[in-house]
């Protein structure tokens, strides 16, 4: 028991950065969703190109003669690089990968995305090259920086994380509550053609949807780059499942949903691999999946929705 009480601080820590990611990508799945019915499996490899992103200023910022720029404007501009280029490339993925299919059966669109998701793997690794890249451990953020709260040391680089994904999701928020085009996207979401008859420029919407959630997804890339150091071509397609994970046990479509579906599934894994084993995380989140489409099948904070006849 004291040894349970001791860990339980870092754990949720821990819990706390991995959810924040899980957050960022599961609000991509979950916007494009809302409004599309659309499962985009190509997501999680937009979260892999973000990476890259983030990868590639931080070599030109941080050469090894030394950094050129302090250390918060280098993660600023990979910040803001990273969701810009991973944002473009969302946009063209819908441009040339869904909109032709969006009067197709349901199945176009979803083989589309499998197929964009392989594209881009590929893509990356002839670029980049087979092998992972690193961060640098302790290079941008030094190992020992950290605060201190009580008998807890929480890393600047997690505390990085948790701050801006908060940041990010207060940015969506006021977004889509308070502005013109957050109102059209509500709109969208709930009636696409009475949207559109109503003056809604619904392609304007759609485009902007995958913008914005392309763009979180980028600089979730970035913050687990930051933390765990190591980025590799196929980290999509694990990190992609687990963010349609978050989504769906948090109610798809749902923006509060899959925010707390993220943090439900990074906490789980911190204490499956600090209680259990680290070898049965991945298990266990699908396992939490399972039961909550068993017991809640529209998610936690999810709604059924009567089906048109």
């Amino acid at each position: 028991m004291d040894q349970f009480l001791a860990q339980l601080p870092q754990t949720l820590v821990n819990g706390l950065t991995l959810g924040s990611v899980y957050a960022l990508i599961a609000l991509g799945y979950s916007m494009v969703y809302g409004i599309l019915r659309l499962l985009n499996f190509a997501h999680g490899d937009v979260y892999m190109v973000g990476a890259y992103i983030g990868y590639a200023v931080l070599s030109v910022l941080l050469p090894e003669s030394g950094a050129a720029l302090p250390t918060f404007l280098i993660i600023l501009f990979m910040l803001l690089l990273a969701m810009i280029g991973a944002g473009a490339l969302g946009v063209a993925i819908e441009r040339f990968a869904y909109r032709p299919l969006r009067n197709s059966p349901r199945i176009a669109p979803l083989i589309s995305a499998l197929g964009v998701s392989f594209l881009l793997q590929n893509l990356v690794q002839l670029i980049a090259g087979p092998r992972p890249v690193s961060y640098g451990s302790g290079t941008l953020i030094p190992t020992e920086s950290a605060i201190a709260l009580g008998d807890v040391r929480i890393h600047t680089s997690r505390l990085l994380v948790i701050g801006t994904t908060i940041a990010l999701m207060l940015a969506l928020t006021y977004f889509v509550r308070s502005t013109r085009l957050g109102r059209a996207m509500r709109a969208v979401a709930i009636d696409i053609e009475a949207a559109a008859m109503m003056g809604v420029d619904v392609d304007r919407v759609i485009m902007v949807t995958f913008l914005i959630g392309s763009a979180l997804a980028g600089a979730g890339g970035v913050l687990v780059g930051i933390v765990f150091f190591t980025v590799r071509h196929t980290m999509g397609f694990l990190a992609g499942l687990k963010g349609f994970t978050a989504s769906v046990v948090g109610g798809i479509g749902n923006l509060p949903g899959a925010v707390l579906g993220g943090v439900l599934l990074g906490m789980a894994e911190a204490f499956a691999s600090v209680y259990i084993s680290v070898t049965f995380k991945d298990a266990i989140a699908f396992v939490i999946l399972v039961i909550v489409l068993l017991t809640r099948p529209s998610g936690l904070l999810g709604r059924a929705v009567p089906q048109k006849v």
